[in-house]
């Protein structure tokens, strides 16, 4: 260890821009296992790891670096598996360039960073490779039940974790397919869909059960699942797209992001996609408009380009430093060929049954908000108009309106629309029923989804144990005349 100072960082080849834009193929080519050593052997082995520190899960970092320069492989697997439920995933999605990595105490000092995020992705990539990742078995079947709405990064780590303790699972989406955001809203180019289809695979095959194509409020109703089961725990994420306000005459091509990018997925997948074959969801030989400076906006710009677009444009009302989405996305971007408009905001859509240009005003950022962000403010006198064929709206999500939905009024939402929630226990205002992930905390990142998923499954636990020991007490009690 410690060979920071003798050896260089070293990510994975990419792949040239002008090649990987012609498919949806990942990016970043494999560590050899030499290189993985190699680069894992650069790790400082900090006292206070920053990186464990900044990483959500607070995953082990610098122990498994250490196996993986030991050439203990499987151990460095255990050791990562340990804390998270999905670690090749987030190797591969994780913005590490603001959390691990950024944070690395070697980067900081001028060394440049441990590519923690590449070796995470290697060493659980070389577990399934090698047969190490295991169905669950319980050392115990539970005859109690626990349903899951939603099968995003946080039902599926909560379902895992509570499946580990020999709880019966169910849960239930709404899309045909499980995986949520991981299956249909991140594009192929940052996570293969084979990943994420064998990560559900693997629940399956451990005894967790599947309802899909499954709408709580019209499919079933919210009263009829929490009647089958002891608990429940609501994971739907955050859905409904924000909206700029600006499609007054209601364009048919200025479509949300989701939209988009679900089209592009489901295609990638061999599904027949109405809105894609007919090209209203299809970037082909158009001038692509997308607003919005998140990672969801980086999603849609880099589909737009590998869908054959003919231009792509972003449109950002703050400046490059600003832009909430992962710098390392934005380069990947700017090299396969986005136009980004740092400072730019859309004041105008026009056309004549369908748009066909964007007036827009440039942007000056003045003086700090209540957030602490400098306020972007227009300039006078510099309009301009872009043409467009297609506009992505790109700006967010929102949480739907769950007690409306699910048609329950005790359910107690925040001023946000997000589930309130008791944060010592993780419970919502109905007894036996949580909420973890997007619907608690906002739209976020898939490893606080996996936080608050195993954050859940423990108080659930806890929960159940508590209520069937003091209902086994009572039991004991009238038996014994007590």
């Amino acid at each position: 260890m410690l060979k920071f100072t003798k050896i260089n960082q070293e990510n994975p080849g990419k792949i040239a821009p002008e090649k990987r834009v012609k498919s949806f193929n990942e990016i970043y080519a494999k560590y050899a296992a030499q290189k993985a050593e190699e680069q894992a052997s650069r790790c400082s082995q900090c006292g206070v790891p920053f990186c464990q520190v900044h990483c959500p899960l607070h995953n082990n970092i610098p122990d498994w670096l250490k196996l993986t320069a030991e050439d203990r492989m499987e151990e460095a697997f255990e050791i990562s598996s340990s804390t998270n439920n999905m670690p090749e995933i987030c190797g591969r999605i994780c913005p590490q360039d603001r959390l691990c990595e950024g944070n690395c105490v070697i980067e900081q000092s001028g060394h440049g960073t441990v590519t923690i995020g590449s070796i995470e992705k290697y060493i659980t990539d070389t577990a399934w490779d090698n047969g190490w990742v295991k169905n669950i078995k319980p050392t115990e079947e539970k005859n109690y039940s626990v349903g899951i709405i939603g099968s995003g990064p946080a039902g599926l780590a909560a379902g895992e974790e509570l499946r580990k303790k020999g709880y019966q699972i169910t849960i239930y989406d709404r899309y045909d397919r499980p995986g949520g955001l991981l299956i249909y809203g991140i594009p192929n180019f940052k996570l293969e869909k084979d990943i994420v289809t064998r990560r559900t695979q693997r629940l399956k095959d451990s005894g967790i059960k599947f309802q899909l194509n499954c709408n709580i409020g019209t499919d079933i109703t919210f009263a009829e699942i929490n009647k089958k089961h002891q608990a429940l725990l609501i994971a739907t994420g955050v859905y409904k797209f924000r909206e700029i306000n600006l499609n007054q005459s209601n364009f048919n091509n200025v479509v949300p992001a989701l939209d988009f990018l679900v089209a592009s997925n489901k295609t990638g997948l061999k599904d027949k996609v109405d809105d894609f074959l007919n090209g209203r969801l299809n970037a082909s030989g158009k001038n692509v408009i997308v607003i919005g400076g998140g990672d969801t906006a980086m999603d849609c710009v880099r589909t737009a380009v590998r869908q054959g677009a003919k231009s792509v444009k972003c449109l950002y009302r703050r400046d490059k430093t600003n832009m909430p989405g992962s710098q390392r996305e934005v380069q990947n971007a700017i090299e396969e060929g986005v136009d980004f408009k740092w400072l730019t905001l859309p004041k105008k859509y026009s056309g004549n049954g369908s748009l066909n240009s964007v007036e827009t005003v440039l942007m000056q950022l003045g003086e700090p908000d209540e957030s602490g962000r400098r306020r972007p403010e227009p300039k006078e006198g510099t309009e301009q108009n872009l043409e467009a064929d297609l506009v992505i709206e790109a700006l967010g999500f929102e949480p739907e309106d769950l007690p409306k939905l699910f048609d329950n009024d005790n359910l107690t939402v925040t001023r946000w629309g997000t589930l309130k929630i008791n944060y010592k226990n993780m419970m919502t205002s109905l007894d036996g029923v949580f909420a973890a992930g997007d619907i608690v905390r906002g739209a976020s990142l898939v490893v606080w989804g996996i936080k608050d998923g195993r954050d859940a499954a423990s108080n659930i636990h806890r929960y159940l144990e508590n209520k069937f020991e003091l209902s086994k007490d009572s039991q004991r009690n009238a038996l014994n005349g007590k």
